[in-house]
């Protein structure tokens, strides 16, 4: 099993070669959460990714002839990422295998660092299969993205650091796929702190260490925006390790990882990805748990898909009413549309998108239905909106999503 001396060597191992990231105090946040709350804020190492750590103590394991030999790694993201940055600063010949069918983006990330990359397979399981018969073919030494003990040992080194920034956290809030970020910082904090508390965060989609340790049977799939954790069966060391180190597991669904994408953007002016903002996302659910603590929560990485950041952003600002669709029935004649949109431009909210409908309508003849999108600062000032118009004679009304 890993152990504090396993971690604490990592460290030593990795230092000056990964970033010892911010943890900071998030004021914003504590206020909504009711606790005091720290952020660690793995999403700006280089790779954007804590993956980077448990990479390059593997990697610096290796003796002369293995690092000759080469690597392998089979990923769809960000531990390919990390493996092919380190193995190109040690001079280590590298492998990445990636499903065929994986974004082009994170492709072109990873092949950025010079690895062979390998499209194989229309699924991790596929392409995992092919990344072990080629270690075999080509003896390559495998790096696991998690069941592997020195890379849980350098996942680990999460934990020193966040102890090391505030001695005085009581919980700590860690993503979990296969669990090996989670399950080096519980052996990582446990050491250091016995009474501390860590709690696992995963997606409600992918609910694999939830069922590992709490014996249950809740289904996988299907896709989530939290991909980087969507893992369908943790590692078999990662969980023996979190069934003694882990107090809990908690799920976050899919509209909880989109609250704490956006939030975190627009408190903290940081991007991460959906895996990046699980811990918080369980934390916003289970508020009263966490209630008046000290709590750390690990922003694991930051690798998000732009065009699913802008999806995230428009849906976040529908569900907070600052975009928001409203219909008016109005007289189908000259100046009425006008006369419409100058109450909206008086009550200071900005039209986006017009829809003037004459045919699809329960309408009588003559009359039309008018949709807009319109772009408010949130409920009350919709509500403005929709009065003024009501007022001037053009009663509305606001569209749900």
């Amino acid at each position: 099993m890993v152990t504090l001396d396993h971690v604490r060597r990592a460290a030593e191992t990795i230092r000056g070669q990964v970033h010892d990231t911010p943890c900071d105090e998030s004021r914003t946040l504590s206020e909504i959460c009711g606790a005091r709350i720290f952020l660690k804020f793995e999403n700006l190492q280089f790779t954007a990714s804590f993956k980077e750590r448990g990479a390059l103590a593997k990697l610096l394991s290796l003796d002369a002839a293995g690092r000759a030999r080469g690597v392998i790694a089979v990923s769809a993201g960000n531990h390919a990422q990390g493996v092919a940055y380190h193995a190109k600063r040690l001079g280590i010949p590298a492998v990445i295998v990636m499903p065929r069918f994986t974004p082009a983006v994170k492709v072109e990330r990873t092949a950025f660092h010079g690895p062979e990359v390998v499209l194989h397979g229309a699924d991790f399981d596929a392409a995992r299969e092919h990344g072990l018969a080629l270690a075999a073919e080509r003896g390559l030494t495998l790096v696991h993205p998690y069941d592997d003990p020195l890379v849980i040992a350098g996942q680990g080194t999460v934990g020193l650091e966040m102890l090391a920034r505030v001695p005085d956290l009581e919980v700590l809030v860690v993503p979990v796929g296969g669990g090996g970020l989670v399950s080096g910082i519980a052996v990582a904090a446990h050491g250091l702190q016995p009474s501390i508390e860590v709690v696992g965060a995963q997606a409600q989609r992918y609910p694999t260490m939830y069922n590992a340790l709490k014996g249950t049977a809740l289904p996988c799939g299907p896709s989530t925006i939290a991909d980087g954790i969507a893992v369908k069966a943790p590692g078999i060391l990662t969980r023996a390790i979190a069934r003694e180190h882990v107090a809990d597991v908690l799920l976050a669904d899919e509209a909880g990882l989109e609250e704490a994408v956006l939030l975190l953007l627009e408190v903290e002016k940081t991007v991460v990805e959906g895996a990046g903002a699980a811990a918080l996302a369980v934390l916003l659910c289970n508020r009263e748990r966490f209630a008046g603590r000290t709590v750390g929560l690990v922003l694991s990485g930051g690798n998000i898909d732009p065009l699913v950041l802008t999806e995230i952003i428009e849906r976040g600002l529908v569900r907070t009413h600052r975009l928001a669709r409203i219909r008016i029935g109005v007289r189908d004649v000259p100046g009425s549309l006008a006369a419409v949109t100058a109450i909206i431009a008086e009550a200071n909210a900005n039209i986006i998108e017009v829809h003037h409908q004459r045919a699809f309508t329960r309408l009588p003849a003559q009359n039309a239905d008018i949709e807009l999108v319109l772009q408010t600062r949130g409920p009350r000032h919709l509500r403005d909106v929709l009065a003024a118009l009501d007022a001037g004679g053009y009663p509305a009304q606001a569209l749900e999503a």
